[in-house]
């Protein structure tokens, strides 16, 4: 794993900026759409790779690290509501190996010494929703999906219609309780579902098929509509609890046991072991048992069975300290790769698709997997007629792990060179893996790719201009740059088929509704490379207005052309030199030199600078406003050295996060605070020669009471 790592801090920030984006494209198609593009495994591998790279470079570790970031933002159609206690996700594990090691973490952060043992928990890893049911005075109040951690969908009139949830708690229940678990659709429950919509399709080509169970459970409980939810065969299992006023025992299985005793399904796998070498017994027993389950897992999950342990252990980033999925081995299947098709994204990418002989992996017929890019195809030696080895793990787009007909018979398969949609050259970036259309603009996929994304939900948000309307507007020549959408007409819509005086007029009130767009969502929409919903908001709470956004950009320009004409675009010096220099003008520690050469490119090209000058015209992106953490630390940059007495350094840093300070690891003129323990060495002198304030860990136990 650490043999291919990032050589340089440059290049480290580069590839966590990339995988901070991707990783949260990839987020947002699992739990907002319901629409996963890679396996499981793909992409518990880009996280691996993340906290590699965070592992051995802490000091670029990134606001919106996906570390700490969980799920997705809730969609749109239903109710948000904020959870009263963060619905975390869980770090995952591959190995026996990493178990231990979890379990030699949770014994050095608490001190246990080696006698002591550390109980745990294990249960089947359910593959379905997670949802939070709350009850106060024992009866059901709210329930929520898990969204982004922070707020998720409000499914109560939903939930309402599920017959293994309880709508009232017995009388020995706390007046306030909330139960954490997983809506899922058991295996013949979502075959016979499949068949009922087939069976009651008018057109059965036509007609609604699920993927697989979690997609089913997953779109049946996000209905509109209640009773679509009735009519779907949804079940819950109960693996944990959110807020409580109280709880009914002083471990994690004696709370379950007490939930289970409250009428809430509770998996008859779940144990308790008095320490890792039991529970990893129970692993093995459940992946025997996996197939036979009535419905799909993926996984054992270990949890510190002491309440009170779980609470000092608390959390880091997106994940308690005291939990851990157990990930099983992917599932795998053979079948033939009949041709390889190349798909042109928004962004000019060509992707390869293979499209194969439809075959069953872990229950799904697969007739579709991306091969990534030419490297891929290369490394795998694949071409059509080729026989292949599918690997799936839980998702609905599988991975070709291997080619079982590596014969000289054929000649390799070629990467094509022109862009299959208007012909252009398509170009590799020597630091690079994909080729991508050079079209731009006169591309039809990528215009028409990014006037969709620039009126999707978390882009614009025009309601009622979906595809289907974008790709009419954009045949018909109504619609060709996004200042466009902005010109259109009650009467141009009037003229057009199916268009009434209502849809015609609530559309154009929905565009003129998004004329002063946030100014995050507003530089999301543009569809730069590399600029994700996260990196567009970190770059909107540091400009805040986009006038101030755009005397960076020139900045920058300026900066570009300088280095092109001292050095020239064409020498490998160029973009060394320009990396350096343009993160002292982005100004944004959260944006590595990735994003800043994606911000100087798109402006640099005329058609964009026209197209975002023609928008201008049309709309005014709002200044951003946003709330800063009541703490006497947060914003600030603080070093612990010395021996720490009354808590672990592990526990301080998980303090000092949580009341929204930065922990560095060195002293240095940009630290704020140093905390001091017994025996602290060079870092104090180092504040000392620096005039950085030093406070002992007496002061430091006063500041986290206060904020408390």
């Amino acid at each position: 794993m650490t043999a291919d790592l990032p050589r340089t801090q440059e290049e480290a920030a580069a590839e966590l900026a990339r995988l901070a984006t991707e990783i949260a494209h990839h987020n947002a198609r699992y739990h907002t759409d319901d629409a996963p593009e890679i396996s499981d495994a793909e992409f518990d591998a880009l996280v691996r790779r993340n906290a590699a790279i965070e592992a051995a470079f802490p000091d670029l570790v990134r606001a919106d690290s996906p570390a700490r970031q969980v799920g997705a933002a809730p969609a749109g159609h239903l109710a948000k509501v904020a959870h009263a206690r963060p619905m975390l996700s869980l770090d995952n594990a591959f190995s026996d190996a990493e178990v231990l090691e979890f379990v030699i973490r949770v014994r050095r952060f608490l001190s246990l010494s080696e006698e002591e043992r550390v109980a745990l928990t294990a249960e089947p890893k359910i593959d379905g929703l997670s949802c939070s049911l709350r009850y106060e005075n024992r009866v059901l109040v709210l329930a929520a999906t898990r969204g982004d951690g922070q707020v998720g969908e409000n499914v109560t009139a939903n939930v309402r219609t599920i017959a293994d949830i309880p709508q009232t708690l017995p009388d020995d229940a706390p007046d306030l309780f909330e139960v954490r678990g997983e809506v899922y659709m058991a295996k013949a429950d979502f075959v016979a579902l499949n068949a009922r919509l087939l069976a009651e399709a008018v057109d059965p080509a036509t007609a609604r098929q699920f993927a697989n169970p979690r997609n089913a459970a997953a779109g049946s409980l996000r209905q509109k509509d209640p009773e679509v939810t009735r009519s779907r065969p949804l079940r819950f299992l109960a693996y944990g609890w959110g807020e409580a006023a109280a709880l009914p025992a002083e471990t994690q299985f004696g709370v379950m046991q007490a939930i289970a005793g409250w009428g809430f399904p509770v998996s008859p796998l779940l144990v308790d072991c008095v320490q890792v070498e039991p529970a990893l017994a129970q692993y093995r027993r459940i992946e025997v048992q996996r197939a036979d389950l009535p419905y799909d897992i993926d996984g054992v999950v270990y949890k510190v069975d002491r309440i009170d342990w779980q609470a000092r252990l608390g959390f880091v980033g997106r994940a308690p300290r005291w939990g851990l999925a157990h990930k099983f081995p992917a599932e795998r299947a053979q079948t033939t790769l009949n041709d390889i098709e190349i798909q042109v994204g928004r962004t000019g990418k060509l992707t390869p698709v293979a499209k194969l002989e439809p075959v069953t992996v872990g229950g799904v017929v697969v007739r579709n997997a991306t091969l990534h890019n030419a490297d891929e195809i290369e490394r795998l030696g694949v071409r059509p007629g080729d026989r292949v080895v599918l690997q799936r793990a839980g998702d609905v787009i599988p991975q070709i792990v291997e080619n079982l007909t590596r014969d000289a018979a054929r000649a390799p398969w070629a990467f094509p060179t022109h862009c299959p949609e208007c012909g252009s050259m398509a170009d590799r970036a020597p630091d690079e893996v994909d080729f991508r259309c050079t079209g731009g603009l006169i591309c039809p996929a990528q215009r028409v790719e990014r006037l969709r994304h620039f009126v999707s939900r978390h882009a614009l948000d025009i309601d009622g201009l979906g595809l289907v309307h974008i790709e009419s507007f954009f045949r018909d020549g109504l619609v060709r740059t996004p200042a466009d959408i902005f010109r259109l007409t009650r009467e141009q819509l009037l003229g057009r088929e199916r268009w009434a005086e209502l849809s015609a007029t609530n559309l154009i009130a929905a565009i003129d509704a998004r004329r002063a767009p946030p100014l995050d969502r507003f530089l999301f929409a543009l569809g730069i490379r590399h600029v994700g919903e996260i990196t567009a908001r970190d770059l909107a709470r540091r400009y805040r207005s986009w006038d101030a956004f755009r005397a960076m950009i020139d900045r920058a320009l300026a900066v570009r052309a300088a280095a092109a004409a001292a050095i020239g675009e064409t020498d490998e010096k160029f973009r060394t030199r320009l990396a350096k220099e343009l993160a002292a003008v982005v100004e944004t520690a959260q944006v590595g030199p990735e994003v800043a050469f994606a911000l100087v490119d798109f402006f640099a090209e005329p058609h964009n600078a026209d197209a975002v000058a023609d928008l201008l015209g049309q709309v005014a992106p709002a200044d951003l406003v946003h709330e800063t953490r009541d703490s006497e630390v947060s914003g600030k940059t603080l070093v612990f050295t010395g021996s720490l007495e009354s808590l672990s350094r592990d526990e301080a840093k998980a303090q000092a996060e949580l009341l929204g300070a930065r922990v560095a690891g060195s002293v240095s003129a940009k630290t704020d605070l140093v905390i001091a323990g017994p025996g602290a060495g060079s870092k104090l002198k180092k504040a000392a020669e620096l005039g950085i304030p030093v406070i002992t860990e007496a002061d430091w136990a006063e500041i986290v009471a206060a904020a408390q």
